[in-house]
């Protein structure tokens, strides 16, 4: 199958994915003062717990741990004992001041902590690898945007998917004109199984000895501590987290991303939701964006499904596929991009069940989420007893002429339906294929190309993630000023656009 020119490497079409010269083309990064690729890293890990201590555990297959950071030594007690060399610290900036020797840092901690933490160590000269959904808010990921621009370090954002084979391979499917011009796209998540439609606060309790509260707050306004908090539910309160868009829609849009070279968009509504919270994220939602053309790809429409299951008006109905699996439960793909295999759940089995109702969580709530036993359950059904409809972790291309499916991270993609692929070409590689999401960071700390989640790339698309988030709770459409990161139209939606940081912890450049 030949590439369509007009999706190769013209203008700025591929600026968000790809260097004007292609990878590699960086110049000069070892006179800044980058790594010789012979030389290891010392690297020092900010969040020791969860996925921060998976970041850690990752650099350290390749590069030195020189000190470690968390506010609740008891959150990473495992890594404390298995690093237990390096120096412990629980404030960041007490670390960054004193350990010299610290070339990149690993940042594994709660979203409305991101961009205050990554600042500091860009600012100090540090190479940040800084876990998604980056920043809670889009004064956030513009400001992390020009900062690593300013202090010229290596950044990436830890969107693991946008290194797997078949993020690139969906994008290369849609550039080569298989499935025509793309004016709709649809990303659905599965229901979290952090608290949502909450209209109390959790009641207070004791302060465990080895948290610092006061330090795990850090910008936030101060509030009473409570263990509903943590390790993982503060991700559904509108203080500390972004809900379903920070924990999977990053990862679930990613290919959406990738393919379209997405933007910012220039409105944003909400046109349906459940539980609603001035506290916590909705029950369930979807977001409508309109994206205007980029190049000589057209204006796009892109819904957002929150947590949608098989019943549930959320749920999208992908138009003349009433027969059907829309999410293929295999992430395994052959060297030619093909979905293998079929079982009986996209993706195996889902996350715990979120607490329901709608009052505070009583003190004796079970713990949801990471770190907590909660309830397992299994995930939405695929297959013939749920044909045609989009649920779970994924996302749906609708072109003129055919219509393209991913799943998870980006683990899966197919075209659809499934027959398309009997005889398909798989087009050329136009992108550059991943050593792997760490290795990719760390290559280009030592001068290598510049990283596939850069900060360059990824802080625009945390943008309109974080404004899709605010129009979750703020009802009507929204008219959105990229340049001057406002709304038009919206005062009550402009009020969540930049946090309200507690004294002392501002953020500027």
């Amino acid at each position: 199958m030949q590439v369509s020119r007009r999706y190769f490497f013209f203008g700025s079409l591929l600026a968000g994915a790809v260097p004007q010269r292609g990878f590699g083309s960086t110049p000069s990064l070892k006179a800044l003062g980058f790594k010789s690729f012979n030389d290891k890293l010392n690297v020092a890990a900010i969040g020791l717990g969860g996925q921060g201590g998976a970041d850690l555990n990752d650099a350290a297959k390749t590069e030195n741990i020189v000190a470690l950071c968390d506010v609740d030594f008891n959150r990473g007690a495992a890594n404390l004992k298995k690093f237990d060399k390096p120096p412990k610290y629980k404030d960041f900036r007490v670390m960054l001041d004193k350990e010299k020797s610290i070339d990149a840092v690993t940042i594994g901690i709660p979203d409305f902590m991101h961009a205050t933490v990554a600042l500091a160590c860009m600012q100090r000269g540090k190479h940040v690898y800084c876990e998604k959904p980056l920043t809670r808010t889009p004064w956030e990921a513009r400001l992390l945007l020009n900062a690593a621009a300013k202090y010229k370090v290596a950044t990436q954002m830890g969107n693991q998917g946008f290194s797997h084979e078949c993020n690139r391979v969906a994008a290369e499917i849609v550039w080569s004109g298989a499935i025509g011009n793309v004016t709709e796209a649809h990303v659905s998540t599965t229901p979290g199984t952090h608290p949502t439609g909450l209209h109390q606060l959790p009641p207070e309790e004791p302060v465990p000895a080895q948290l610092d509260w006061d330090l795990w707050l850090g910008g936030a306004a101060p509030r009473p501590f409570s263990s509903y908090y943590v390790p993982y539910n503060w991700r559904g309160f509108l203080d500390f987290g972004t809900g379903q868009i920070g924990n999977w829609a990053t990862h679930t849009a990613g290919p959406v991303q990738t393919a379209l070279q997405l933007g910012a968009p220039t409105s944003l509504e909400c046109v349906t939701v459940k539980g609603r919270s001035s506290i916590t994220y909705p029950d369930g939602a979807i977001v409508k964006l309109e994206f205007p053309a980029r190049g000589e790809m057209p204006a796009v429409t892109v819904y957002y499904h929150d947590g949608p299951r098989a019943g549930d008006s959320e749920a999208y109905h992908v138009p003349g596929m009433a027969n059907e699996t829309i999410l293929p439960p295999s992430n395994n793909l052959s060297d030619k991009g093909r979905p293998m295999g079929r079982g009986a759940l996209a993706g195996g089995a889902a996350p715990a069940r979120r607490p329901a109702g709608r009052g505070a969580p009583p003190a004796n709530a079970p713990r949801t989420g990471a770190g907590g036993p909660g309830v397992r359950v299994f995930g939405e059904p695929v297959g013939p007893s749920n044909p045609g409809i989009l649920t779970g972790n994924g996302a749906v291309f609708i072109g003129t002429k055919g219509i393209m499916a991913t799943c998870n991270r980006g683990e899966g993609v197919w075209l659809l339906p499934e027959a398309r692929w009997k005889d398909y070409v798989l087009p050329p590689q136009l992108l550059t294929r991943s050593p792997g999401h760490m290795l990719d960071w760390v290559r280009a700390c030592k001068g290598g190309e510049r990283s596939c989640s850069d900060f360059s790339i990824t802080a625009p698309y945390a943008s309109w993630l974080a404004l899709t988030a605010i129009a979750l709770h703020v009802p009507g459409k929204l008219e959105w000023d990229d340049k001057n990161l406002r709304f038009t139209n919206s005062p009550e939606a402009n009020r969540f656009v930049k946090p309200v940081f507690r004294k002392g912890w501002e953020l500027k450049l």
